[in-house]
């Protein structure tokens, strides 16, 4: 008898997902999807993404002592749009991502305000989730898909981003960029570019929740968007920087690690989406939180020294491939 091997996935759905849902809310909204998440207080915090009836989006608390139900969710907005203040919030502000910063004891929030000109990236910083200090537009547009780095590099700190030139068609890569003051930033490069041709990650990629920081380097996850007959198709695959370095790329997956394929994913306001901005450690087990299909929230677990483990395997930079 033949014996067929079964292929387990690194992340695993939770099976009662979706965790939040629009009728989960205290008041009246489309959708809710794209949270970042971080440990308080030894509770789960989410900054949820919150789309009201108009299509404007604004930033919602919930949190959870176990990270799984019993979601208390704030009855009102935390960081709602102020287009009369910060006219480059007009028509929103959307997935967040969420940094904590020891040295300045403050939570630093990077998220999209959608401006007129397009989306950009905004910093704000909270001592406490309930009042935000705004930073303002730090990124012309087109960029998002941003979070900062925890520590400084060389007495700078350092912010991952996606630009992109709506006139050079020169696609969406990943970039980083430093600032001493995290108002005004510079050192711009490519950090990861976009594959081409048959690639699940070919011509457009974006950071998905922050870096996370291991013993083998910091740990990225990345969704990459694949242009199909059917439409696009949200994926994702990882990456590892030098810790000391984060410029320096020293590993990046050949295949994507997490799909669209329920049906909470495949069918929404957006088909085909996986859309995570939030992931908490607690020993080696990652609860990774993701949108589906931009219209609720989601949860999936996996292995840390597993993700590592299997990267050092599947890195494409130490294979004889050649990718244009």
């Amino acid at each position: 008898m033949v014996s067929i091997k079964k292929f387990e996935d690194l992340f695993k759905r939770y099976e009662g997902n979706p965790i939040i849902q629009a009728s989960d809310l205290p008041y009246r909204a489309n959708s809710v999807f794209n949270a970042a998440a971080v440990a308080v207080d030894n509770e789960t915090l989410l900054l949820m993404r919150v789309e009201d009836r108009r299509g404007i989006s604004h930033l919602t608390v919930a949190r959870s002592v176990d990270g799984i139900g019993n979601w208390r969710i704030e009855s009102s907005p935390a960081l709602a749009p102020e287009p009369k203040s910060h006219p480059e919030e007009i028509w929103g502000i959307e997935d967040p991502r969420i940094t904590r910063i020891d040295e300045l004891g403050l939570w630093v929030v990077v998220y999209t305000a959608y401006s007129r000109g397009g989306p950009l990236v905004a910093l704000a910083t909270t001592e406490d989730f309930k009042t935000f200090r705004r930073m303002g537009a730090v990124m012309p547009p087109e960029d998002k898909d941003a979070a900062l780095f925890p520590v400084r590099f060389g007495g700078r700190w350092a912010m991952i981003h996606r630009p992109v030139s709506v006139f050079t068609g020169m696609g969406a890569h990943i970039w980083i960029s430093f600032s001493p003051d995290m108002k005004h930033w510079g050192g711009h490069n490519i950090l990861l570019r976009a594959r081409k041709g048959a690639w699940w990650d070919a011509n457009k990629i974006g950071l998905s929740p922050p870096p996370l920081r291991t013993e083998r380097g910091w740990l990225l996850l990345y969704h990459g968007v694949r242009m199909t007959s059917g439409g696009c198709l949200y994926r994702l695959g990882l990456a590892l920087l030098d810790l000391e370095d984060p410029t320096k790329v020293v590993a990046r997956s050949d295949e994507w690690v997490f799909s669209p394929e329920e049906a909470y994913e495949t069918t929404g306001d957006v088909d085909k989406v996986v859309f995570p901005c939030g992931w908490i450690v607690e020993g080696d087990t990652i609860r990774l939180y993701y949108g589906g299909a931009d219209k609720c929230i989601a949860l999936a677990t996996a292995s840390l020294s597993g993700l590592l483990e299997w990267l050092e395997s599947h890195n494409q930079l130490n294979q004889d491939i050649i990718v244009e």
